[in-house]
């Protein structure tokens, strides 16, 4: 028996249908990946899952009974958890004071009760949390952790993540999968919504594909190629791919010389003699494990912090010490 079977769901918006006749199956146990490009579906039928949105039509089964979703609230007394693409955390508040405020008064009351929960889950699926580390000190993959570890702080039977990996780095992208991989072997069913298909192969065990809010297919993963999938998100007389020509530029726009830089802030990352080019027309990637001073660059950059006057030119002018409104007037 599957934990989730809808049937024929529908969703129309003015001049627009989100969802059109939709079945899908999920059983305990199973990580399905919800497919599809940009408009097609997915988050609207994620959120009549989750009671944020009610369909116009179709039946809901959950274990076999047939039921219609009240809200999220209703959602998560059922056991069904989402932790959404952009996470709803208050930055000023701590990890326990954030989860507390998802969960119902009796069980969020007792802070240092909830601590001790918070650190057993967390530790048991691999995801160390700090209950008294306040959410704006988290790098983003700490945060989703909370989102997570607040849904399964609660009886969880399925829980939906939406484009999870699109905001983590790769070894973060690991230790998502092996929490999901333990999760599944405890019966916990998994909707899955991502645009990175190699991962969908490497993790999923069905999945469904949506285009223009219709179900064009249904497949195992791991018996077809990540080309399969694509065909069936955009259609077979859609190009993949398209070659072009790289524009090569000659001058330097931005160039970064012995940039040394220590914040105030203890949890901030150094910087030490630093440096880099950018030259015209191009595309540079400043790659990282989360906290490796990746926000701190970003913010000498911008002139939300300071350094010396010499150690950042942009187009011939020094501006290591200017403020952000005087970079923008110089480009």
């Amino acid at each position: 028996m599957a934990r989730l079977a809808l049937t024929g769901i529908t969703k129309a918006y003015p001049g627009c249908i989100a969802n059109q006749d939709i079945s899908l199956e999920v059983k305990a146990g199973e990580i399905h990946a919800l497919l599809g490009e940009n408009g097609a579906g997915k988050s609207t039928l994620m959120k009549i899952i989750y009671g944020v949105v009610k369909p116009d039509a179709g039946t809901f089964l959950w274990e076999g009974q047939s039921i219609k979703v009240n809200g999220p609230a209703h959602a998560r007394s059922m056991g069904i958890g989402m932790v959404f693409q952009h996470f709803s955390l208050f930055e000023t508040l701590t990890v326990a004071e954030n989860i507390a405020l998802g969960l119902p008064k009796e069980e969020g009351r007792d802070l240092a009760a909830l601590s001790k929960r918070i650190k057993e889950v967390s530790q048991h699926y691999n995801m160390g949390l700090d209950p008294e580390r306040y959410v704006h000190t988290l790098s983003v993959g700490e945060q989703q952790r909370v989102e997570i570890v607040r849904c399964l702080l609660q009886d969880i039977k399925l829980l939906i993540l939406d484009e999870p990996t699109s905001v983590l780095t790769p070894q973060e992208v690991k230790g998502l999968f092996k929490t999901l991989n333990t999760l599944s072997d405890e019966g916990c069913a998994i909707l899955f919504i991502s645009h990175k298909l190699d991962e969908v192969t490497e993790l999923c065990h069905n999945a469904t594909i949506l285009r223009n809010g219709l179900v064009t297919g249904d497949c195992n993963p791991q018996q077809v190629t990540s080309a399969d999938i694509a065909r069936m998100m955009v259609g077979d007389d859609t190009p993949l791919s398209e070659d072009y020509v790289k524009a090569e530029g000659k001058e330097a726009v931005l160039s970064i010389r012995e940039l040394t830089y220590r914040s105030d802030d203890p949890f901030a990352s150094p910087l030490r003699n630093l440096n880099l080019q950018v030259k015209a027309g191009e595309i540079l990637g400043i790659a990282g494990v989360a906290g490796n001073g990746q926000d701190e660059l970003m913010a000498l950059l911008s002139g939300e912090e300071r350094c010396d006057k010499n150690a950042i030119n942009l187009l011939g002018n020094d501006i290591g010490d200017l403020n952000p409104g005087k970079r923008r007037k110089l480009g």
